[in-house]
């Protein structure tokens, strides 16, 4: 079950959030440049094994990206050249997250579970470029009609789940390495789904 086939539910408090950071005055691409500095903070606290602070600035990180499409619909502002640089910042945001965590590993800072930890990040975030480029290239083809959406976990799920292991990281920095290991499943389970759903799709 994902966010994207359940988004009528969070319309309701997402407009109401759009309201409410709209009479602070910035537009929606400055609220998405925002969302870079605790994402770099996130990236400083990673580095130094300070997981709680690391998964606090995460969140807020991800809120911050929430928030520019509410204030941009609540404005009327909503525009394509805006959803592009909210998807091309959304990649940076996540990257640094993963740059993180390559230092961890690099510093033996997360424990091999089976693997070493570095090669489960590394299957994680293939799997994550993946699961966008399936999407991508299916409509840069001309392969389907309308933009392909599904898939075990997008990405609000998959950043939901790594939060959940930085955050049991603070307990067992082998919780984390757990995590990455599922997230290094799902995320290429999904970008396989996605692939089939363009498979089957009504091509354009």
């Amino acid at each position: 079950m994902t966010f994207y086939a359940n988004r009528g539910k969070f319309e309701g408090m997402s407009a109401r959030i759009g309201r409410s950071a709209a009479r602070l005055g910035l537009s929606p691409n400055q609220w998405t440049f925002i969302s870079v500095i605790p994402a770099l903070a996130a990236l400083y606290f990673l580095v130094n094994a300070e997981y709680i602070p690391a998964a606090a600035c995460f969140i807020f990180a991800a809120f911050l990206d929430m928030v520019d499409g509410a204030v941009a619909r609540a404005t009327g502002r909503a525009s394509k050249a805006g959803a592009y640089l909210d998807t091309m910042v959304d990649r940076y945001v996540e990257f640094f997250i993963v740059l993180g965590l390559v230092w961890l590993a690099s510093q033996s800072l997360l424990p091999a579970l089976w693997l070493p930890a570095v090669v489960w990040i590394f299957l994680y975030y293939f799997g994550a470029v993946m699961t966008s480029y399936a999407k991508a290239a299916a409509k840069e083809k001309d392969f389907v009609k309308t933009e392909i959406k599904g898939g075990i976990v997008e990405r609000a799920e998959r950043l939901m789940i790594l939060f959940a292991g930085i955050v049991l990281a603070s307990v067992n920095p082998l919780y984390l390495t757990a995590v990455l290991a599922l997230l290094a499943v799902l995320t290429n389970v999904s970008a396989v789904q996605r692939a089939l759903i363009a498979r089957k799709a009504p091509e354009g």
